[in-house]
């Protein structure tokens, strides 16, 4: 893409986001006509550099319409990356991203103030090197209005397909043909993407999902907690636990998640609120998983409540997904994913589930031998 022609496209971008919000905005007095549709712009602004991504001549901040599970409007965030290449006809591909765990405040939020780690720096730059856009969502609630619901497949895949329908409406020389790639938290939250991609946006042409350390399974463990469960030796568990049951508490204020927690338990989950992973992580190195419950978190309405907000679908995929796990994966045990693809297989799924001499982070860099080649046959044009 020539530099004249970013410039371009940048110009056009601003000037239809502000007609776009001048038509729509209606009179001071008027009745609301409706729920602004999904995926329509509110903001488009440049990233600072240290946000952006090698190999991305253009990186912009995108704010949009998109909608909880509950179907309840809200406003997200997002960036759109493009290629260093002269657009093809019909435009770049997608890549969606969907990224790992960073933390629920906004301050965690990767568009907002967080540099991108440097794994992720080189796996995006190694799909922008491809030849695909790369559009990454924050997520509901993270960097926008609300908390964000650590987790929640449904509203996280929600954001993800809006993204892309936002991307498009910037008028960035984009293709209709997509796919979401996720790893850990974002895995999770690829698999619920592809399960409702093409029902959301008929409009754009879903081809597929990559998800690596992808965790599910999780409402039929967290279920065994009891006060004094001994560590299992799983790096994280506390912090990750507390950014859940944070989530949970949320989502779910008639359920008394509190009433099931210590008060060491209670305190994990007002820290998971306000402070980033690496922080979380450090400030609960001496509180063990068993600290957490007061009672059996088998108890009561919690084991309901937990399945409704973590179960991970297991029929109605239409496109094929590739499944990478590590067997030195100490975050998110192999079993865990190895379960969720059996099932999704014996649900008629077309699932391709690898497994690699790798723990939680280098499954990432590991499986791109094999989902590279996934992604271009099933982006190819048809």
């Amino acid at each position: 893409m020539q530099v004249r022609d970013r410039e371009s496209w940048w110009i056009t971008s601003v000037i239809a986001t502000v007609l776009v919000a001048s038509v729509t905005a209606p009179p001071a007095d008027a009745e609301p006509v409706g729920s602004p549709p999904p995926g329509e712009i509110v903001s488009v602004q440049p990233l600072p550099p240290e946000l952006s991504l090698p190999g991305a001549p253009i990186a912009e901040k995108l704010e949009y319409r998109t909608e909880w599970r509950s179907g309840e409007d809200t406003v997200a965030t997002g960036a759109l990356f493009l290629p260093e290449r002269t657009a093809p006809e019909g435009g770049f591909p997608v890549v969606a991203w969907a990224h790992g765990t960073v933390g629920i405040a906004d301050d965690c939020a990767f568009t907002t103030d967080t540099p991108r780690p440097a794994l992720e720096k080189s796996y995006l730059r190694h799909w922008l090197d491809q030849g695909y856009a790369v559009v990454a969502a924050d997520y509901p609630g993270l960097g926008s209005e609300g908390l964000h619901r650590y987790l929640d497949g449904p509203s996280a895949a929600n954001s993800i397909v809006d993204s892309v329908r936002a991307a498009r409406a910037t008028g960035a020389p984009l293709s209709e043909r997509w796919v979401v790639v996720g790893h850990s938290q974002g895995g999770h939250a690829a698999v619920h993407t592809a399960h409702i991609a093409t029902r959301r946006a008929p409009e754009l042409d879903f081809r597929g999902t990559v998800a690596t350390g992808v965790p599910a399974n999780l409402e039929n463990l967290f279920i065994l907690g009891v006060p004094g469960f001994p560590d299992p030796g799983l790096s994280g568990l506390t912090a990750f636990s507390g950014y859940l049951f944070a989530g949970l508490r949320d989502a779910y204020p008639q359920v008394d998640v509190d009433g099931y927690l210590t008060p060491a338990g209670r305190e994990v989950l007002d820290r998971a609120e306000v402070l980033c992973i690496g922080e979380l992580n450090a400030s609960v190195r001496d509180t063990g998983i068993g600290d957490l419950p007061a009672r059996p978190l088998s108890q009561g309405d919690l084991p309901a409540a937990l399945a409704e907000y973590l179960a991970v679908p297991t029929t109605g995929y239409d496109r094929p997904l590739f499944f990478g796990h590590g067997v030195d994966d100490r975050v998110v045990p192999l079993p865990l994913s190895a379960k969720l693809a059996a099932d999704m297989s014996a649900g008629g799924a077309d699932v391709d589930y690898r497994v690699y001499d790798a723990d939680h982070l280098t499954v990432i860099e590991l499986s791109a031998l094999d989902s590279t080649p996934f992604v271009a046959r099933v982006l190819a044009d048809r």
